[in-house]
């Protein structure tokens, strides 16, 4: 973890940036010459924000996507992704093609460490807490990647240049612990009059960022429902409720609102990734990417109203591909299989997704709040009534995919939706939980059926044997060459054999 050249890299980052509102993303900004290391913090925390939302919404989603159930390719893309639909960890943790998970989830935490620095030295409490929150987050998600990785000695530069790891039970209490310092500090901040244009996510809201903390550390907890672990997750649920701010509510979207713009490269990042360039051309992944056939008949099966706002029809029809087929049947050509629905598709009317080239990009769903609160409900963890939580969740999701709230009644009356009808109730909710997180967090899809093996996901055409499936990622060459001993010492990290703690 190379310090001095970090702050340098994210000293470029804010200057590309965030030199004014007015100039977000302007890329015309020497990236190797910043002109002061020490930048304000009202210019470093939406750069921080802008750099991890963009790892969430489009290199993990992406990942989650194909091993969570969502996404196949079409014949005219067979050729493509296929790492990812190999499960060749190798192929994966690449120093130079690999997909760069570790390195920009450290790189997102040392952006952090820097605010939280000069805002401890400053006296700037809000500023300090949200980096606290944020790194919580980073640290939790790379245990759900990589397992046991480095916490108390990480992102101290030269001084530990070979970090210690510590297991991955261990790093998710402490990073639920450094939330919850997070949460306090924002709530004890003395007033900042610029932190609602430099939060470009709550806008200065202390009580959404103590809601939000409160449901990452849920999800935390929920995560360990299989582990024997329940006086632990018991204690931190009563620490949340007496901490009284409670979670992400109805329609309450984590969202990032930098104020992009109709140019190149300033466009919403998943729009240009998923759908069309400033030019209005489509781009490879709106090619190729389809939805698997299984995400379709899970759909069908419910008369699902979210389908039609999420993808195109074609004939009349919704067609998926089969995740990992290394045949390229005309059955799953392009031309016959369905799209993404953008608002071209849509009479120029947002869709479900894909909704103008300059909507907000997503970090957490309201609808994931509310299923976490619903599954913690069912499991008599919390206060609360599972059905209305379950029920609100798929509202929400209705909501969030322009789906008219006048159809959640039909929908809800379905034997194959109806929380009362339902044998399984923890089935129930994941299923729902799942077709909520379609295109907005493949990451937990897949972080769920690891911990849970719900819903029925069939199995990659590509795998290396019927029952390989992913369960983590191995540490990646960088970390090899520079922490060799502190890596080995973790044990096995085979993609397809060696689990994270919580994965039972």
């Amino acid at each position: 973890m190379k310090r001095n050249l970090n702050i340098y890299l994210f000293t470029a980052l804010i200057m590309i940036g965030f030199s004014s509102c007015e100039k977000f993303l302007d890329v015309n900004d020497d990236p190797n010459n910043p002109v002061n290391e020490n930048l304000p913090l009202s210019a470093k925390l939406p750069a921080a924000l802008l750099s991890t939302v963009n790892q969430e919404a489009i290199q993990l989603n992406q990942l989650g996507a194909f091993w969570g159930g969502y996404w196949g390719t079409n014949s005219e893309g067979i050729n493509q992704y296929f790492k990812e639909k190999s499960y060749d960890g190798p192929s994966i943790r690449h120093q130079r093609d690999g997909i760069p998970i570790w390195e920009n989830g450290f790189q997102n935490l040392l952006y952090y460490q820097l605010i939280k620095e000069q805002s401890l030295a400053e006296g700037a409490g809000y500023y300090a807490g949200i980096s606290k929150i944020m790194q919580g987050w980073h640290f939790l998600r790379l245990v759900d990647i990589y397992n046991n990785i480095p916490f108390d000695d990480a992102l101290q530069g030269t001084r530990f240049p070979t970090p210690r790891y510590e297991t991955g039970q261990v790093v998710y209490q402490k990073s639920i612990n450094l939330i919850t310092e997070g949460i306090n500090e924002i709530k004890s901040a003395a007033a900042d009059p610029g932190i609602a244009r430099a939060d470009i996510i709550f806008n200065g809201s202390k009580p959404l960022w103590a809601k939000f903390g409160n449901t990452i550390k849920l999800r935390a907890l929920v995560r360990q429902s299989e582990k024997n672990n329940q006086a632990y997750i018991a204690a931190e649920i009563q620490k949340i409720q007496a901490e009284g701010s409670g979670y992400l509510e109805l329609n309450q979207n984590v969202t990032l609102k930098p104020g992009y713009e109709n140019t190149a490269g300033k466009l919403n990042p998943f729009w240009e990734t998923y759908y069309r360039n400033v030019q209005g051309a489509t781009t490879a992944a709106y090619d190729n990417l389809r939805p698997t056939t299984f995400l379709i008949d899970q759909y069908k099966q419910r008369n699902d109203p979210r389908m039609a706002k999420i993808y195109q029809a074609v004939s009349g029809d919704y067609k998926g591909v089969l995740f990992g087929n290394p045949n390229a049947s005309a059955e799953y050509n392009r031309a016959v299989t369905s799209a993404l629905r953008g608002p071209q598709e849509n009479g120029n009317a947002a869709a479900g997704l894909l909704k103008s080239a300059l909507q907000p990009l997503l970090l957490m769903g309201a609808f994931e709040s509310l299923f976490l609160q619903a599954e913690a409900a069912q499991r008599g963890w919390m206060a609360g009534n599972a059905k209305t939580l379950y029920e609100q969740g798929i509202q929400s999701s209705f909501a969030y995919n322009e789906v008219p709230a006048t159809g959640f009644v039909a929908y809800n009356a379905q034997a194959t939706v109806n929380f009362d009808l339902a044998a399984d109730k923890i089935s129930a909710i994941i299923t729902q939980k799942w077709l909520a997180m379609n295109g907005t967090n493949g990451i937990e899809a897949w972080s769920d059926y690891r911990r849970l093996g719900l819903p029925l996901i069939p199995n990659s055409l590509q795998a290396p044997s019927a029952t390989a499936r992913p369960l983590r990622l191995m540490y990646p060459e960088s970390e090899r060459q520079t922490n060799n001993a502190e890596a080995t010492r973790q044990g096995g990290d085979q993609v397809t054999v060696d689990k994270v703690w919580w994965d039972n």
